[in-house]
């Protein structure tokens, strides 16, 4: 079968799907609509359940079922309320934001939502050692209780960001109850508010929830429990969909979305996303690898990547290939030009050098059908121009932790995209970032991000980011290859699903119908 190409501009799209499952005696799942508990499966695990430390992807999407934020965003990339009745009051030229509280809110564990919990929740992200964030809060010179529904941050300068970082993991709300009583281990029972409490985790499996009694909007949470199953390969993930085993298959291939499309029972959600996928290269200076040293080298490792025939080869051309990080439809996007495929003089460039030939390179990738494919495809691209490309299958949660310890030579790898573009460049691009696997260091790229974080000017803010972005492009730490369309694939029974394009599906309004 020939796949054809989906439509673009899916981005606004909200579907509503329906589905649920029911424990077998052999222990799996089977679709059920009077269990009203949906399995659904993913390709990658959670790292940490806990809101101050997670780092994965996997760990953004599960949280979307029981821990809510301050502010999510809509269809539209639009920053709304959640947890918090209304948009910020700012005041102060900009350093004091005061964030109206819902009432009448309580966690999972039925302790009140106030200012003074989301107190604890946000001084444990600026303060706990491993927190994952403390840059994304860097603005946040304190935080105060104004009232018992109104909780007060006090800001060391205006930040065009912060916002953004509060519909995302930063915005994320614990109970305080369960924080005294678990501590560091929170995330091994975490007490949120959200429309699912957690129930239970089989490392390497599956995460359990049930329905929240606590819940505030819960009369609109119509299935009494979800389970995210672990499949990382996308072709198992169909079959156990159009078997019955899981009734909704995050992040599909194109390949099995294309073919799902055309079959009987089944559906399939696709948004044009705000992630991107790049190829970190360690610059790190104690790093012994050609790449890291050679300026002329990692110039011909890009030359020899055709991203066109890597997104019709690996995914039907599904994919937009790119070279920045910032989507086509961010009002910051800027057009960068990209370096051309040149095979001829990325064979002179390797010759420059003066590095004897072929020159290794490891490529540590995470474990996965498609990610291994694209690796090969690189492998192969590189090889041809006088490279010798070994490909490292590694776990995503492993490989990351090589990579923030500088012990990789390149590592291909994707980011899941944030609303704001600090989000996508600051601690990615910028000297000392958790997520700045390069670790490249140019005092330049940081002074351009933090003014971009500083105004509120949206064409400033577009010159400056886009200016960051082309001397990235000049040095190399990273090559952006492309940005992402996303698939969803469910059984026609499922509805309420919504799909906005930050890649996250939300399951809270989910049925399933008979």
């Amino acid at each position: 079968m020939r796949p054809r190409t989906f439509a673009a501009g899916a981005t606004a799209a909200a579907a509503v799907l329906l589905l649920s499952s029911c424990s077998t005696p052999g222990g799996g799942t089977t679709a059920d609509a009077g269990s009203g508990v949906l399995v659904v499966s993913t390709p990658t695990e959670p790292d940490s359940l806990d809101p101050t430390l997670a780092n994965t992807f996997a760990a953004r999407l599960v949280f979307t079922s029981f821990c809510e934020k301050l502010y999510d965003v809509d269809a539209n990339l639009k920053i709304v309320p959640q947890l918090a009745a209304g948009m910020p009051v700012m005041s102060d030229g900009g350093r004091t934001m005061d964030i109206p509280l819902r009432k009448g809110v309580e966690f999972n564990d039925g302790t009140p939502l106030n200012a003074a919990a989301v107190k604890t929740t946000l001084d444990r992200d600026l303060t706990m050692k491993a927190s994952a964030r403390v840059g994304e809060l860097n603005a946040v010179a304190g935080v105060e209780v104004k009232d018992q529904d109104t909780v007060r941050l006090r800001l060391k300068h205006p930040s065009a960001p912060l916002l953004a970082q509060l519909a995302d993991r930063s915005g994320l709300v614990m109970s305080p109850t369960a924080l005294k009583k678990l501590g560091d281990n929170f995330g091994t029972a975490p007490v949120c508010v959200g429309p699912f409490s957690f129930k239970s985790r089989v490392s390497g499996n599956e995460l359990s929830f049930v329905k929240s009694q606590d819940y505030y909007d819960r009369d609109k949470v119509r299935l009494n429990g979800i389970v995210y199953k672990f499949i990382t390969n996308s072709s198992v993930a169909t079959a156990n969909l159009e078997s019955g085993d899981v009734q909704a298959a995050e992040h599909l291939d194109p390949s099995d979305a294309v073919n799902l499309e055309n079959e009987k029972g089944e559906k399939v959600l696709h948004s044009d996303t705000i992630a991107y996928q790049s190829l970190s290269i360690n610059v790190r200076k104690n790093a012994k690898t050609a790449l890291s040293h050679s300026a002329d080298l990692r110039e011909a490792f890009e030359m020899s990547i055709n991203r066109n025939a890597l997104n019709q080869s690996v995914w039907n051309g599904q994919m937009v290939p790119d070279c920045g990080p910032l989507p086509a439809q961010s009002a910051l996007h800027t057009k960068t030009a990209c370096t051309p495929f040149d095979p001829d003089a990325a064979r002179a460039l390797v010759k420059k050098s003066g590095v004897k030939t072929p020159v290794p390179v490891e490529l540590m990738v995470p474990t996965g059908a498609a990610s291994q494919r694209e690796a090969q495809v690189v492998q192969s691209m590189a090889n041809d121009v006088g490279f010798k490309v070994s490909v490292r299958p590694i776990d995503l949660v492993s490989g990351l932790d090589l990579a923030r310890k500088g012990q990789f030579d390149t590592f291909l790898e994707g980011w899941s995209g944030r609303v704001d573009p600090d989000g996508d460049t600051n601690d990615i691009i910028t000297t000392g970032g958790s997520n700045n696997f390069s670790g490249s260091d140019d005092k330049t790229v940081d002074r351009l991000i933090a003014e971009a974080a500083r105004t509120t000017d949206t064409a400033r803010r577009a010159e400056l980011y886009g200016a960051a972005v082309k001397r990235v492009g000049e040095q190399r730490p990273l090559l952006y290859l492309y940005h992402d369309r996303w698939f969803v694939g469910t059984t026609d029974k499922l509805h309420g699903v919504v799909y906005p394009p930050d890649g996250i599906p939300r399951f809270k309004t989910a049925y399933l119908t008979p």
